[in-house]
């Protein structure tokens, strides 16, 4: 039924669910399962040396922590018997960046994991979930935090 699987990670415990659905339904459909973690390369609104310097190190951080993201990503799906590729992707906004990505991919399914933020947390935060749901076309299935 589903041949490529996206999974949108964010190295929360909430995107390894997502990874433990995406692996679920990838071994009963016998799909291909990619996890995607997108940095945005620009979050700085600043000019100037500072801002130069302060960019390579949350660029340097930034790939650390996808990188460790990936790494949870691939243990947890080794836990269940299951392989997925990685990939690390840059766009201004995450959402822009899952929809593009899955789009040149031609992914027919995205799993992914939404916090379930509220109030203002959900203003301030913004709902990435939300966001790829308002703007694709693509099949979505929204995995929430344990606690939900």
């Amino acid at each position: 039924m589903f041949k490529h699987i996206l999974v949108p990670i964010d190295g929360s415990a909430t995107s390894l669910r997502a990874i433990d659905k995406a692996t679920s339904l990838a071994k009963a459909f016998g799909s291909k399962v990619t996890a995607l973690y997108v940095i945005d390369p620009y979050p700085f609104t600043g000019v100037g040396a500072d801002f130069a310097l302060g960019q390579d190190q949350y660029l340097d951080a930034a790939k650390s922590e996808a990188n460790a993201a990936m790494e949870a990503a691939r243990v947890q799906a080794q836990n269940v018997g299951a392989t997925i590729d990685s990939l690390v992707t840059e766009a201004h906004t995450a959402w822009r960046g899952i929809i593009d990505t899955a789009t040149q991919l031609g992914v027919d399914l995205l799993v992914m994991g939404s916090h379930g933020r509220r109030g203002l947390e959900k203003l301030v935060l913004g709902s990435v979930t939300q966001s790829v749901l308002a703007h694709t076309r693509i099949t979505t299935l929204v995995v929430r935090d344990a606690a939900d």
